[in-house]
């Protein structure tokens, strides 16, 4: 931990949500491209895609409350030509029109950016119907499809600029509660890539989206705990940067995953395809175990459900304890 190479948490930091990431990126890559377009279910103010309705009104298509005709209109915008970027509620794309997405989007292979705001138990009092947690195995399922979860709202930003020069379908996943922003400008992003947040040798932790500063803080608990922790950030679950992984797995011989959504399917599912595939070692997955999300305070279900530092804390020692 006394290695951070990317980030420092032991200062404080500014909090923003990820959402506003996308909006600033959204705008910023519609100056870049004039084929950026942009299409949105009835959330705009909500999703952030006010900010390039306003800057580009000609370019703005408000479809209303009609999830499966979003994504078909950006797959017609896609085959068209043009750079669309279609948004709503995670609970609602891709959590209603995944057959649409499947059909039109991936199976002709158009490049069509899915953003999906919201996502995850941090979306509190709205309960278990807005709570989304099966988006990136539903996501990660599809042929074609990338699948990106930023850490925070200055990584969101370039993810978006980074989607919009992309050629292929894509899910972008963005919470709606205000998270520390963990990078900076200077922070390297390039889809497809994960990144070493922290250096350590005797266990690995994979973390995606919010869980990452969680991660981060855990490592730093148990460095003083004489547990010297690495911690790799995941911003792109699909496809997943198998080089870094595996070098650390190598190095270390213990995963923990962390995410704010299923296990089953979602980040600690990939990494358990991929770990058991290639170089079996002991791996405890945290996140949502099988189970729908309740209503209540963001900090709250986060604690109830065992997604803070001190639960990934909890399952190092437990890990490690048992070598």
């Amino acid at each position: 931990m006394s290695d951070l190479h990317l980030c420092d948490i032991s200062k404080e930091l500014e909090n923003e949500p990820i959402r506003k990431g996308f909006g600033r990126g959204l705008k910023r890559a519609a100056q870049i491209d004039e084929h950026v377009v942009a299409a949105c279910a009835d959330l705009t103010e909500s999703t952030q895609m006010h900010l390039f309705r306003d800057a580009f009104p000609n370019r703005f298509i408000e479809v209303g409350v009609a999830e499966q005709n979003l994504v078909t209109v950006g797959s017609g915008l896609a085959a068209m030509g043009k750079v669309p970027f279609v948004s709503s509620y995670a609970a609602f794309s891709p959590g209603r029109n995944w057959e649409q997405i499947r059909t039109t989007i991936c199976l002709n292979n158009q490049p069509v950016n899915i953003v999906g705001s919201h996502a995850g138990v941090s979306v509190g009092p709205d309960g278990a119907t807005h709570q989304m947690l099966e988006d990136i195995a539903l996501m990660r399922v599809l042929p074609n499809m990338v699948v990106v979860s930023p850490a925070d709202s200055v990584e969101a930003e370039k993810a978006t600029l980074a989607l919009a020069a992309d050629k292929r379908p894509s899910y972008l996943r963005l919470a709606r509660e205000a998270t520390p922003i963990i990078t900076t400008e200077k922070t390297p992003f390039t889809l497809g890539k994960a990144y070493v947040m922290a250096q350590g040798n005797d266990l690995t932790i994979i973390a995606t989206g919010t869980m990452t500063y969680q991660s981060l803080a855990a490592a730093e608990k148990l460095f003083k705990d004489g547990i010297d922790v690495e911690v790799i950030h995941v911003p792109t679950i699909k496809p997943l940067d198998e080089k870094t992984i595996i070098k650390s797995i190598k190095k270390t011989g213990h995963v923990i995953t962390a995410e704010e959504a299923q296990i089953n399917g979602g980040l600690g599912g990939a990494i358990a395809e991929f770990v058991g595939e290639n170089h079996p070692v002991p791996l405890k997955r945290l996140g949502m175990k099988d189970r729908f999300g309740e209503s209540g305070k963001p900090d709250e279900l986060l604690e109830h459900f065992g997604l803070t530092a001190k639960h990934i804390r909890f399952a190092a020692h437990q890990m490690l304890d048992e070598k």
